[in-house]
């Protein structure tokens, strides 16, 4: 879509620019010379002080030149420099040029400083700028966009005027507009086609995207970001829509958030692309500021990338603890790779920051009790799990993640195994239906760290349950040379139960199974005296007698469970072997 613009003046010429000297093309000569900055103004006093009440009042200050010499006036304090000049001089002159957008702002400003009022004349340029702000661009999103942009460069005069103010409204206005009721004048047909007074038109409507507005704000400088943020939100923008603009902009002046599949040391070497290192840690610290209150705005992946870049530059601990306290309260949605946080402290004891991910956990826990009210009996907890539906609860899901958070943080032979275990216990036992993954981490962290003490690894190992072990983690921790003795026993101790169950519940199904087919025969076979059909135990001795003891069903569930209750005691019997042979 083109710009919108107003032509100003008739005349078709323009000055004449000789380096940084500018002439009018007249013909005539000129007798000032006005100087803005590093452009020199070669031009006549008529014209300008019939326009300009403030260059008449300077021009008649200035003594009187002898003979050829020109007066020489010096205006270096003009808003927007020597092209807003260049603009007020063209208009004085009545040469023709664009009223656009981009150059309104820095035109009113100038108008106001060389003060052309309407006590100089009908259609002054102070006028003629404010009808183009009020009438075209206040009312189109993209022209308010343009002006509110160029603001930056005469910022302390277009905030007197109001015109940022006027804009930053007129913005959030729009932002905030239900552009579905702004459609034209068409009614939806039953095929879901456009209708045009009862016509169909054979087009689609189009869904309109929430952050159609974001791209366009993201081009301002931070203080003006800010405040349209602030102004969409009092107007009643869904805290979605603005945390999404927040980390649009984020991810425009914040590096790290785009590489956040890099390594530490990238991270540290890429920090300073685009701006310094103050900018972003500012930018950081106001995003962060920002963000709406409500859970869940803001996905984990992006919280973890605001952490890790506030950890990378070094932000306001105010500003991280804001950050942990977001990711912890929605810790549930949270993936192992949000938790890999790299560690950039002095020290550098180890690869990911595990005290971080502890102060997450205690957020969590925090926010959990509070949503629970009185912290249930473990038993309890456990036993309802047991019933519960499919989706596992947060505390749970929370338990899963942390399992998987430490099997990746064990290979790292700087970690302490009391900063491992007080990981590991952060979360209350029933919080885990199975600790096959307290098993794996336990498993990994032993073997990065062969040196540790038999009573270390009895610490360690501490914090896992046998009894919650699958049968697959249980014959992998019996034959496991890394476990301490004590721990072994108890994992074969209750490998042994669990088989010792397992043969209750196949006599179980075996006496199931054979009441069942006995009532089937029995079904199929009923009949009276008469009909020489043979009831009870004289018909199971008749089809007994007839297979010979090959192919009956007695015959066959005889020997399926003999063989079964063999193979269960004999492996019974192998792993009190195997205690025996520990023990002693």
């Amino acid at each position: 879509m083109a710009a919108a613009c107003v032509k100003l003046g008739s005349k078709p010429e323009t000055f004449l620019r000789k380096g940084e000297e500018c002439f009018c093309p007249s013909g005539l000569a000129s007798d000032i010379v006005i100087q803005v900055q590093q452009r020199s103004f070669h031009l006549h006093k008529f014209p300008l002080v019939a326009r300009s009440g403030k260059l008449a009042k300077l021009l008649d200050e200035v003594p009187t030149q002898k003979g050829d010499e020109k007066l020489c006036l010096e205006l270096h304090k003009i808003p927007g420099g020597a092209d807003a000049f260049e603009l007020a001089a063209a208009f004085c002159y009545g040469f023709r040029f664009e009223l656009t957008a981009s150059n309104v702002v820095q035109a009113r400003c100038a108008a106001e400083y060389l003060e052309m009022n309407e006590d100089l004349g009908e259609g002054n340029l102070k006028a003629k700028t404010d009808d183009f702000l009020h009438e075209v661009v206040l009312h189109s999103f993209k022209e308010c966009m343009r002006a509110l942009h160029s603001c930056e460069a005469v910022l302390p005069h277009a905030e007197e005027l109001g015109i940022v103010a006027s804009c930053i409204d007129a913005v959030a206005s729009m932002a905030c507009m239900d552009h579905s009721n702004l459609a034209w004048p068409m009614l939806h047909s039953p095929g879901g086609s456009l209708l045009w007074n009862g016509i169909s038109t054979g087009a689609k409507p189009k869904k309109i995207r929430t952050d159609w507005w974001y791209e366009d704000v993201c081009v301002l400088m931070l203080p003006l970001f800010k405040r349209v943020i602030l102004a969409v939100e009092a107007q009643g923008m869904k805290p979605e829509c603005i945390a999404g603009a927040l980390m649009h902009f984020a991810k425009k002046h914040l590096p790290a958030l785009n590489n956040r599949r890099q390594g530490v040391r990238a991270e540290s070497s890429n920090m300073g692309v685009g701006s310094s290192e103050g900018e972003q840690k500012h930018v950081l610290e106001t995003v962060e500021s920002l963000l709406p209150t409500q859970k869940g705005v803001v996905s984990t992946k992006h919280l973890s990338g605001l952490l890790r870049s506030a950890t990378i530059l070094n932000a306001s601990p105010e500003c991280k603890n804001n950050l942990e306290r977001r990711l912890g309260l929605q810790l549930q949605q949270a993936s192992l790779e949000d938790l890999l946080l790299p560690n950039l402290s002095y020290n550098m004891e180890t690869l990911y920051d595990t005290d971080c991910v502890q102060r997450i956990l205690e957020h969590f826990l925090l926010m959990d009790q509070n949503m629970s009210g009185i912290e249930p009996s473990p038993g309890s907890i456990f036993d309802g799990a047991l019933m519960s539906p499919p989706s596992l609860s947060p505390l749970m899901e929370v338990a899963r993640l942390l399992d998987s958070y430490l099997a990746e943080v064990a290979p790292d032979v700087n970690l302490k195994p009391l900063k491992f275990l007080s990981l590991a216990e952060a979360l209350p036992e029933y919080s885990r239906i199975s600790d096959d993954g307290v098993y794996r981490a336990i498993d990994i962290f032993l073997k990065a760290h062969p040196w540790l003490k038999e009573d270390e690894r009895e610490q360690l190992c501490r914090i896992m349950d046998c009894q919650k072990l699958s049968l697959e983690a249980c014959t992998h921790a019996a034959q496991n040379e890394r476990l301490p003795l004590r721990v072994v026993v108890q994992v074969l101790f209750f490998e042994q139960l669990q088989l010792r169950t397992a043969i209750a519940n196949c006599f179980m199904m075996s006496d199931t199974s054979h009441a069942l087919r006995n009532q089937s025969m029995t079904d199929g076979l009923a009949g009276t005296s008469s009909s020489g059909l043979m009831r009870g135990p004289d018909r199971c001795v008749y089809f007994h007698f007839q297979c010979q003891g090959r192919s009956c069903w007695m015959c066959q569930m005889r020997y399926m469970f003999s063989y079964e209750v063999h193979v269960l005691c004999a492996l019974q019997f192998m792993i009190w072997v195997n205690i025996c042979q520990i023990i002693s």
